[in-house]
């Protein structure tokens, strides 16, 4: 007596078709989501727009301030501090003055104060200089210190700064910068100069360049929710040089009223 043949199951023709549906039209939104990238020019305009309608023109934030790796024998040594340990910390303080008028300082409690101010484009050290609070400041007086007549002619500005660290603003792609996404002006590809700014909200979020003795930097703004400084300066600043973490900045407390007497800058 022959054994009864197992029928084989048959996926409706139906339910086959709808999921090939959903697949290709899953593609196809996420072809038409990354199709389009917003040119450089629009990027840095919408940027400096939105710095244009802060309703403050000064700051001072004082937080504290780490040094990491190799920095912490620069540091240590300008500051009078022990460097026999992984990591050295200090208070730290930012002033800002819009237009263009940026300084950033490191503070010994034992006294010992080093400066680092670029006003007007211009570079100068009070006491000597820990190289990593210089780029620092430049960077963060070039992306978040400008303010003009005009959001274009804020813009060009801020495109001279980043051509003159070898950065294509036309060139844009996507990216993501830790869990947010962000528009990549620059070449694409690892250790090419590139600014990164966040999608959302159109903040500074990056800025990674050599400078002229070919060293490797990337000073990066993280988290613009702090209240303390009113989103005129992120929670905190990082700066690393080629593969290393070596300074770290974080707002504790900011005042958007204070008085900035012109020989800070």
């Amino acid at each position: 007596m022959k054994e009864p043949q197992k029928r084989k199951s048959v996926k409706p023709a139906g339910a086959a078709v709808m999921k090939r549906a959903v697949a290709v039209l899953g593609v196809l939104v996420a072809m038409s989501a990354g199709a389009y990238v917003l040119p450089g020019g629009s990027i840095l305009r919408r940027m400096v727009a939105a710095r244009e309608e802060l309703p403050s023109t000064a700051l001072k934030a004082d937080g504290s301030l780490h040094f990491y790796g190799p920095v912490v024998n620069e540091a240590g040594g300008v500051l009078g501090l022990p460097a026999d340990r992984p990591e050295l910390e200090a208070d730290g303080t930012v002033y800002l003055r819009l237009p263009g008028r940026c300084r950033f300082e490191a503070k010994a409690r034992e006294g010992n104060t080093v400066a680092a101010v670029s006003s007007g484009g211009r570079k100068r050290v009070e006491g000597k200089e820990i190289p990593a609070l210089s780029e620092a400041v430049q960077q963060l007086c070039a992306v978040l210190g400008v303010r003009a007549e005009s959001a274009v002619e804020a813009r060009d500005v801020v495109e001279t700064h980043l051509r003159a660290l070898g950065i294509e603003s036309r060139t844009t792609s996507l990216g993501r910068f830790g869990g947010d996404v962000v528009y990549v002006l620059g070449q694409p590809g690892e250790g090419k100069p590139q600014f990164w700014v966040y999608k959302d909200g159109f903040r500074p979020a990056r800025v990674k360049y050599k400078d002229a003795k070919g060293t490797a930097w990337d000073v990066r703004f993280l988290d613009y929710t702090s209240p303390v400084t009113g989103e005129m300066l992120p929670r905190s600043i990082e700066v690393w040089r080629g593969e290393d973490r070596v300074m770290r900045f974080t707002v504790l407390t900011g005042d958007t009223r204070a008085k900035l007497a012109d020989t800070l800058f």
